[in-house]
């Protein structure tokens, strides 16, 4: 009876981690899969490629934890953050390259730099007024969106339905005051290897 109710415990755990992965949509954001325009395989393959990747980094350096943020988006590995030198951002690399499934690899890793509170303070309001300006716009599915700022550069990730929003994204992201660059990594649904019917 014992071993039957661990059996159980253990089968809720890891359906209740596949959901958890799942139902995040693109990037964790909370998205309902019903959203994502990824088929509910692609989405969980890319959980799980993200999670291979992440453990492989923290095994690599517990400090990666907090420095560095990867995202999988139909196979497409992306990696932001900060490193200590060159060498360790061309080791990130071709650790993500050896993931299962990765169809490619987008590192915008920067070299760390004494940490300059005011330039963290200004980035995370460039990124909290890009993500309220994605979600006043009707045109714009925010959720499909993950944004990250660095330096007053806006990285976005995400899937655009239509070329229109995904130029739509990128002229918001234009609009927001002190920005010096946005970088695009943005997919559309037509691109993506097997899409939802």
């Amino acid at each position: 009876m014992k071993n039957r109710f661990i059996k159980i415990l253990l089968i809720l755990v890891l359906l209740n981690g596949c959901v958890g992965a799942s139902s995040k949509g693109v990037f964790g954001t909370g998205v309902s899969v019903a959203l994502d325009p990824r088929t509910l395989g692609t989405q969980i393959d890319d959980g799980i490629m993200d999670k291979n990747l992440d453990a492989k980094l923290l095994l690599m350096n517990k400090n990666y934890l907090l420095s560095i943020s990867t995202q999988v988006l139909d196979g497409r590995i992306f990696i932001t953050g900060k490193v200590d030198d060159p060498e360790e951002k061309l080791k990130i690399t071709k650790l993500a390259w050896e993931i299962v499934g990765a169809r490619s690899v987008k590192n915008d890793l920067k070299i760390k730099e004494d940490f300059n509170f005011k330039q963290s303070a200004k980035d995370i309001l460039i990124t909290s007024q890009l993500r309220t300006a994605l979600i006043f716009n009707k045109k714009i599915k925010s959720a499909n969106y993950s944004i990250d700022t660095f330096k007053k550069k806006i990285y976005i990730y995400g899937i655009a339905e239509t070329e229109e929003e995904k130029t739509l994204v990128i002229d918001e992201a234009k609009q927001i005051l002190d920005v010096e660059d946005v970088i695009s990594s943005i997919l559309l649904v037509e691109d993506l290897r097997i899409q939802k019917n």
